[in-house]
């Protein structure tokens, strides 16, 4: 009776007009981002926390994850169609969806992809329904130790699960450990590592780094390479599949839905992930492995259903834990302290109508991009239209408005400008920057919280590993990177990102 009365309190919050208009806004945004290069969920939701200072935090949040998870559907439309993957997410999509697009049979894949979605977001959703309460009261009971050993644990997950070098991601890590301790210390209120700048007296902004790190940097690197855009397929001639499809599509669709809210959990796992690991596990139980990348509707339903999967769960240990396992849920920690809200376990408890109507949200917000990607696939291929030379000019000034306004100064505008050059230069490097990100928001909560044990155990540092709890969780973080230390280990991770993706 409880659950079933809090869906409803969550529907008389989502399902007011002013809700249904943000989260249809959401979705649209997060569509059009999704197939246009250039300007991720990253950037985007950044761009847009100053615009939500006005809104009900419900309402701000409830537009912010629509951008979110309707950006992993748009990905998919551009992969199938022009093979152009508008997110990291589809680039798995995109080498069956394409060819079967070349096939004729481009109406099948986007309804594949669409369903797939809808399915696995709406599995998504139900898993926070049902997990997040009895995990938000399991974590309540949490005390400093075990909230800075879950973070320690948060950060090697990200680590261990990041592409790329493991010694590049916990460069990273520590890097963006660095650039939170920015400000005036807590305590004794003096200036740390400010260099002498008085904007930096309060940190670093969130929003510059972001739209650096993920927007400006993205921009030069699509100048750089130049955007290689496919044939576009010329005619859809239906969009509903054969019975054969339908039953080829069944089977991944479930497992892309369970491996996708698994690793949407995790710190570090994520949509790319998600998409990756559900590609990689049917070609594995194919009976022919040999199809894929050929036009198997498999490589198509299972990652477009794990990443949406993924999309949803990622918000479980914000909501429950007060902890971002991804960098866009780091974005939204900013969003949710912008309106004065302290991410935690006790937001279920202390603000139940924002969190069951966030996740009510998210069932419309489902519900709406199925009929937003579908029937509008006409309007949405018609942006790819737009030269990238007039596109990427629009990101640059609409980025500039942005972090100019959450300060009014332009000491805002060549922070971000300073980070888009050091994000570019991550890329040369092949260094990944989402775990940057992830330190840089993790950081100032790991020293509160390490202060706080330090503090009341009287200084013992031993506390950190005589409390069970405590100790059990810094020992997994331990075993994950001493395992993936091992050479079998290391290439099986390395396989799962590059081998099904070249």
């Amino acid at each position: 009776m409880d659950l079933l009365a809090n869906v409803a309190l969550g529907a008389s919050v989502a399902i007011t007009p002013a809700n249904l208009a943000l989260c249809l806004l959401g979705c649209l945004l997060g569509t059009l981002i999704g197939i246009l290069p250039g300007l991720g969920p990253i950037a985007t939701i950044s761009l847009l926390l100053p615009v939500t200072y006005s809104m009900e935090p419900v309402s701000a949040l409830i537009m912010l994850a629509g951008i979110y998870y309707g950006a992993q559907y748009g990905g998919s439309t551009t992969a199938i169609l022009v093979n152009l993957p508008g997110e990291a997410s589809s680039v798995v999509t995109a080498l069956d969806g394409y060819k079967l697009a070349q096939k004729g049979r481009a109406g099948e894949a986007l309804f594949v992809a669409a369903i797939g979605s809808f399915v696995a977001g709406c599995f998504g959703t139900l898993v926070i329904v049902l997990g997040g309460p009895p995990l938000a009261d399991m974590a309540s009971r949490f005390a400093s130790p075990e909230y800075f050993s879950l973070m320690v644990l948060g950060l090697f997950t990200a680590v261990v699960l990041a592409n790329g070098s493991v010694v590049k991601a916990v460069a990273m890590v520590v890097l963006g450990l660095f650039l939170g301790l920015i400000g005036n210390d807590v305590n004794s209120g003096q200036p740390r590592m400010t260099m002498g700048f008085p904007e930096l007296s309060d940190g670093v902004s969130f929003v510059s780094i972001a739209l650096g790190l993920f927007g400006i940097a993205e921009v030069a690197r699509n100048l750089e390479a130049g955007i290689q855009r496919g044939q576009l397929v010329s005619q859809i001639t239906s969009l509903w599949p054969s019975r054969e499809t339908l039953r080829a599509m069944t089977r991944p669709v479930t497992r892309g839905s369970v491996l996708g809210s698994i690793l949407g959990v995790l710190p570090g796992g994520g949509v790319t992930v998600a998409s990756f690991a559900a590609y990689a596990l049917e070609k594995r139980v194919a009976r022919e492995p040999s199809r894929f990348g050929n036009g198997a509707i498999e490589g198509v339903a299972a990652p477009e259903s794990a990443n949406n999967a993924a999309a949803q769960t990622s918000f479980i240990p914000l909501l429950t834990l007060g902890i971002p396992s991804s960098a866009v849920m780091a974005v939204m920690v900013g969003a949710m302290t912008m309106h004065g809200i302290v991410p935690s376990p006790t937001v279920i408890e202390k603000q139940p109508a924002l969190f069951w109507g966030l996740i009510v949200s998210m069932f419309v917000g489902n519900v709406m991009l199925v009929f937003i990607n579908l029937p509008m696939i006409g309007m949405w291929v018609r942006f790819l239209r737009v030269p990238y030379r007039i596109l990427f000019q629009i990101i640059l000034v609409v980025s500039a408005i942005g972090v100019y306004s959450v300060n009014n100064t332009t000491f805002e505008i060549y922070v971000t400008a300073a980070f888009g050059v050091l994000g570019y230069l991550f890329y040369k490097f092949d260094c990944e920057p989402a775990p940057l990100l992830l330190g840089f928001v993790i950081g100032p909560l790991m020293e509160e919280n390490f202060r706080r044990a330090l503090i009341l155990s009287g200084g013992d540092p031993t506390v950190f590993f005589t409390r069970p709890i405590s100790l059990a969780l810094i020992l997994i973080g331990v075993a994950l990177l001493a395992a993936v230390a091992l050479p079998a280990v290391r290439k099986k991770r390395d396989e799962a990102f590059q081998d099904d993706a070249s």
